[in-house]
């Protein structure tokens, strides 16, 4: 399973792997084509009628004569929705395991209830997504531009035409403002916001970012580097476009940062590194990709991995560069990553 890139990166290969973002040639490459709730019910967009408008992180208005009630999502934006009570019919990306799992994108969806579109990076399967009768389609961008996550470029036209779309976007801006755009998402939608599965999990939220706001406070000299494994690379993500990193910094992580130049391949996203330098930058703690495109820490063989200080340390934690857009989801983000800061032993 190879992951070189071309000189000059396309936008798929931009997005992939250490960034955000990213699947890249590993996603092309993995798998095939083809709960619970912190809202109140089932089906609480049934419950609301009359007309419907949201403007989106693209500065477009959707205005339809009546709620949707026919979504298809990205598989981490239905998950998202799925803890604020909102269903989905359909999805498109990482949802099933090679296993037949449910995907760490999939969340608490029960992915046997939804028509899965496609399973990887370019697949979408169009009939069926017509055949969904689709009102509104929902995804993520990471650009300027708006581009829809997971939506092929070959595609997008005709996809387009079947129903409109929304975007939330999750570039260069903070985990939270992300947060707080899904969550008025789903209240448009019919979500009760006021549930106490929501409220709760926003308590909980911010009373993870204060641990870590203390954690890093406390524990300055911490080093935290964020990677991301291929066979043939390893990806160093800077801290400037991921929303994730953005607001982890932004509480004060010290973070491993490499320079814009460096950065400029990938995008701004990341430097990528032979394995024989994955040593470059010192760290302390290590917090890698969890995507099923990746691979996984324990399954890294590479000597020069096993040699790193905060791998020896057993310092090395999980990261979802795409987390899923709800407090429920994302309070164990933060929590980790205070734990890993509170217990580091300084090592680089």
């Amino acid at each position: 399973m190879s992951n070189a890139r071309a000189p000059h990166p396309t936008r798929r290969g931009i997005l992939a792997a250490g960034g955000a973002l990213g699947l890249g040639a590993v996603l092309a490459a993995c798998g095939d084509d083809d709960a619970k709730s912190g809202g109140s019910g089932d089906e609480t967009a049934a419950a609301k009628s009359g007309p419907w408008s949201f403007k989106d992180d693209r500065g477009k208005t959707v205005a339809l004569d009546k709620v949707p009630s026919s979504i298809v999502a990205f598989t981490g934006v239905g998950a998202a929705l799925h803890d604020y009570g909102i269903r989905v019919k359909g999805v498109f990306g990482p949802t099933r395991t090679k296993d037949g799992k449910p995907d760490v994108q999939a969340g608490d969806m029960d992915v046997s209830k939804v028509t899965v579109l496609g399973n990887v990076w370019g697949s979408f399967n169009v009939e069926k997504y017509a055949a969904l009768a689709p009102d509104l389609l929902i995804s993520t961008t990471f650009d300027a531009a708006g581009t829809l996550w997971y939506v092929p470029e070959e595609s997008k036209d005709k996809i387009a035409k079947l129903a409109p779309s929304v975007a939330i976007s999750a570039y260069d801006r903070k985990l939270d403002v992300a947060l707080g755009r899904m969550l008025e998402l789903a209240e448009s939608l019919g979500a009760d916001v006021k549930a106490s599965g929501v409220t709760e999990a926003k308590k909980r939220f911010d009373a993870a970012a204060a641990r870590l706001r203390a954690a890093a406070k406390a524990r300055p000299e911490i080093k935290v580097l964020a990677g991301s494994a291929s066979d043939q690379l390893f990806y160093v993500s800077g801290t400037n476009l991921s929303l994730d990193l953005e607001y982890f910094k932004s509480l004060g992580v010290n973070f491993v940062e490499p320079p814009e130049k460096a950065k400029a391949q990938g995008g701004g996203w990341f430097e990528s590194l032979s394995w024989e330098n994955v040593d470059k930058y010192p760290a302390d703690v290590i917090m890698m990709d969890d995507r099923s495109s990746t691979i996984q820490p324990a399954d890294i063989t590479e000597g020069t991995w096993k040699q790193l200080p905060a791998v020896k340390a057993g310092q090395v934690i999980a990261r979802s560069p795409e987390p899923i857009l709800s407090y429920d989801k994302c309070v164990p983000l933060l929590e980790n990553l205070a734990k890993a800061i509170e217990d580091a032993k300084k090592v680089a």
